[in-house]
């Protein structure tokens, strides 16, 4: 674990001397609840992100316990339960926007191809998402909506709530991503 911890400060450092753009205050938010259910939704507004705009490798980095549920039982029993989040306390992602050009964004949003390594409960997983990049007056924003499943990073769904928690997780991100000189 220290090591990934490592590897990923190596990672955002060397991110930092490149042309980048970055945010410490992105939005990553996930309903993870069935329709027939009350809805199982929480947001994460202390999102990091770095994005290397000479490579399109991006790096993106939160806390589990900082995401929001309007039910307090529920961010409790999300953190001691099933994400265990006092073990696993953070989720990351590096990866790279495929063929990634800084000169081909305008303000209206290009889709691009992200492929890398999402990382929860210290299990990685490979994946491919769609993004969403745009110029804005500040820097760029990057826009994405994506699916997991539970089971991939052995989030244990119990019996009595399994009719009511998706096995599916439903992942939707913004980030307005600042030049950093």
């Amino acid at each position: 674990m220290k090591y990934r911890f490592l590897f990923y400060f190596v990672f955002l450092s060397a991110l930092v001397s490149a042309q980048k753009y970055a945010t410490r205050s992105g939005t990553t938010s996930f309903v993870g609840s069935e329709e027939t259910f009350e809805q199982i939704k929480a947001v994460n507004s202390v999102s990091t992100s770095i994005l290397d705009s000479s490579s399109g490798e991006i790096a993106i980095l939160l806390f589990i316990s900082a995401f929001d549920f309007d039910i307090s039982l529920m961010q409790e029993h999300f953190n001691e339960n099933y994400m265990d989040s006092s073990k696993y306390p953070k989720a990351t992602f590096s990866g790279n926007i495929q063929n990634f050009s800084l000169e081909d964004l305008s303000v209206s949003e290009k889709e691009y191809k992200v492929l890398g390594i999402l990382t929860i409960r210290g299990i990685e997983k490979e994946i491919a998402v769609a993004c969403r990049l745009s110029k804005i007056k500040e820097g760029l924003s990057l826009k994405t909506n994506f699916n997991v499943l539970a089971s991939d990073f052995d989030i244990k769904i119990p019996k009595v709530v399994r009719n009511k928690i998706s096995k599916e997780i439903n992942i939707t991100a913004e980030y307005d991503l600042v030049e950093k000189l």
